[in-house]
């Protein structure tokens, strides 16, 4: 058998200590799969002392992430710290800078750093590795750099954070509103006490930059990501959609388009009948196209200490045996940029939900709005008649492009009877 693959691990939150507990645990499996042992040689926390839940022996205790990527008698970095900069931007470079391999879940960091850090891969000939960092447990970084390589992706969509996903199911199982599922997601440890990045749409929209850019052979850019969260989904909007056919999700959507490739992560009406209207509760799930496979769909936990950590020990696993390719799928050199998709001119069919007073002429008038734009209305649901209250008026509209809709929109919510700013969902006929 082989010499050992040394491993350091940076960070030993719920993921770390689960990835240490799963090598120590699965170490005669793991070590018959690569032909060689892989072992825990040095750690690091800014907590030292407590139980974690595994075995401390021979392993070296470091206080300085960045000191242990330096100087720690190993093979391969782990970083699992979080954060787009600061200590585990540092602590990725130092690795690479000595030579060693790194393994990281750091979407964020990846998703502001990903293309300057491929090129010191490369550079310093070394891998640098993540399939933790996009859906958890699900392999989706290893299938569409080898699965799937031999295919040119033409779109890719997904439920790409389980707290929304979690969210949005509570909704519409038990017909509560959104800050009342939100507070029981919290307090079962599915959502942040700060839960703005999951529930805005940025997580998710982290996760999507990685994924297009290994899919569609360009520099990671998050800031080409157009983001939409969860927040203005009332239940009122789930009950609507499950009459009209739909299941509302959060999708992080890329896709190849004659205007560029678009990007953008918004909550989307998805018909009942689609596979990815029955990912439920903290499940992810992401869906490509290629043109000679067709479609794939994967499914699984996104997220947690026992997905996560087997995702990072699959990239170390790979590492053992001397199986890697090139971070992005290509040359970091060689890495595209592509134009970036015009959202004004990307047509769709749209959900709309009004909030507006019951007068004679109302109707009129949003009809008139929509037919000067050129918008087509498919249906309209009103739910009874309480003249001159507030009522909620609900419309679906053909496919239409983006800046006819918000020419329509924009003269709606200028009209008297209307109360509220238009609630809008994308349609999607996945």
């Amino acid at each position: 058998m082989r010499e050992p693959l040394k491993v350091a691990i940076a960070g030993l939150g719920t993921v770390g200590a689960g990835t240490v507990k799963l090598l120590q645990e699965q170490s005669d499996l793991i070590a018959r799969r690569c032909g060689r042992p892989v072992t825990v040689t040095a750690v690091s926390a800014r907590t030292a002392g407590r139980d974690r839940g595994f075995d401390m022996t021979g392993i070296t205790w470091f206080d300085d992430a960045v000191e242990m990527a330096d100087t720690a008698d190993c093979d391969v970095v782990v970083e699992l710290i979080g954060g787009a900069d600061g200590v585990a931007k540092r602590t990725v470079q130092a690795a690479m800078a000595r030579g060693r391999h790194v393994v990281t879940a750091n979407k964020a960091m990846l998703a502001h750093h990903g293309t300057q850090l491929a090129l010191e891969a490369e550079k310093a000939g070394v891998v640098l590795a993540y399939e933790a960092a996009v859906a958890g447990g699900i392999p989706i970084i290893k299938t569409l750099r080898e699965g799937l390589a031999g295919n040119r992706i033409t779109s890719l969509y997904g439920i790409l954070n389980g707290t929304c996903n979690y969210i949005l199911t509570t909704m519409r199982e038990t017909g509560r509103d959104f800050a009342d599922v939100l507070e029981e997601a919290q307090a079962l440890g599915y959502a942040e006490a700060d839960p703005s990045f999951d529930i805005d749409g940025v997580d998710a929209a982290h996760k999507l930059s990685i994924l297009t850019s290994l899919a569609f052979g360009s520099p990671v850019d998050f800031g080409a990501v157009s983001v939409q969260g969860i927040r203005n989904v009332s239940a009122l909007d789930i009950e609507y959609a499950e009459l009209l056919g739909y299941r509302i999700k959060l999708l992080g959507i890329a896709r190849e388009t004659e205007f560029g490739v678009e990007q953008r992560v918004h909550p989307t009406m998805v018909p009942i009948a689609s596979p990815i209207a029955h990912v439920e509760g903290v499940f992810n799930a992401v869906v490509t196209e290629g043109d000679f496979v067709g479609r794939t769909v994967l499914e699984g936990r996104g997220a947690g200490a026992g997905p996560t950590a087997s995702a990072v020990v699959a990239d170390v696993i790979d590492l053992a045996c001397g199986r890697h390719g090139f971070t992005f799928g290509v040359p970091a050199a060689e890495l595209k940029a592509h134009t970036v998709g015009a959202l004004d001119k990307l047509t769709g069919a749209y959900y709309i939900r009004l909030q507006v007073l019951d007068v004679p002429g109302v109707f009129a008038d949003i009809a008139a709005a929509l037919r000067d734009a050129q918008v087509s209305m498919e249906q309209i649901l009103q739910r009874g008649r309480s003249p001159g209250e507030i009522v909620p008026v609900v419309m679906t509209v053909y496919e239409t492009e983006g800046s006819a809709l918000r020419q329509a929109l924009e003269r709606i919510e200028a009209l008297d009877a209307v109360v509220e700013p238009p609630h809008v969902i994308r349609i999607e006929e996945l």
